[in-house]
């Protein structure tokens, strides 16, 4: 993998210390110390993951995410020394794939970009079945998701959520068990996690939220794919 992973990071001994870690697996990296140098070098770059703190100069962290967001797809991973849990799902709303709170294991670090990477990479399979319903369309050897003739731009994590509704659809799915297949390593998070992902999702994909057509709240279970059309 050639591209490089950038590091959002003000503070210089965090940033080379997670720029140690990484590179001893095997990445390259590239640092930004404050928000602005963050996306000029995410534009010249095209970083394959952004792990971003959300305390930083010029720019702030919440802002560098959504401008992020808005022009590409790429991994992103929070660093938040806040623990309050409306921070963290406010990172998530405007698009992070994951958060880690500070003071943090560099090697738990390490490990969360790897297992987001790996979903990443195993959502392209030669020969995956199209799944389709209605005029919602998912793709998974183009990784592509179209609602008629418009593509869908999704986070990596929408993306997931979505593929793994569609693949068995009328299965209500708990939150958990939803959790399980975007945290694979016991890390603790919050199940509302799952709540902010499906409200993204659902704000591109249906035509009116408070009647959806294609993902379904079960009350007391979880959500499920429609099974009709």
């Amino acid at each position: 993998m050639s591209a490089p992973i950038l590091i959002v990071e003000d503070d210089p001994n965090t940033a080379l210390l997670v720029r140690t870690y990484l590179e001893r697996e095997g990445f390259t990296t590239l640092i930004a110390p404050d928000g602005k140098q963050a996306l000029d070098m995410a534009r010249r770059h095209r970083p394959m993951f952004v792990i971003l703190d959300l305390m930083l100069p010029e720019i702030d962290g919440w802002d560098v995410c959504r401008r992020l967001r808005a022009e590409s797809n790429v991994p992103i991973l929070m660093l938040t020394a806040r623990q309050e849990e409306i921070d963290r799902i406010m990172g998530l709303s405007l698009g992070a794939d994951d958060y880690v709170v500070k003071p943090f294991s560099p090697r738990e670090l390490v490990e969360r970009v790897k297992a987001i990477l790996r979903r990443t990479l195993s959502e392209d399979h030669p020969g995956a079945k199209l799944l389709k319903s209605g005029e919602l369309t998912l793709d998974p050897e183009k990784h592509k998701v179209t609602l008629g003739e418009q593509t869908i731009q999704l986070t990596t994590s929408e993306y997931k959520l979505l593929q793994a509704l569609m693949t068995v659809p009328g299965k209500v799915f708990t939150r958990d068990e939803l959790l399980d297949k975007f945290y694979q390593h016991g890390e603790s998070v919050i199940d509302r996690v799952i709540d902010v992902h499906i409200g993204k999702l659902r704000q591109k994909i249906e035509e009116n939220l408070t009647t959806p057509r294609y993902i379904l709240t079960v009350r007391g279970f979880g959500y499920k794919f429609t099974d009709e059309g």
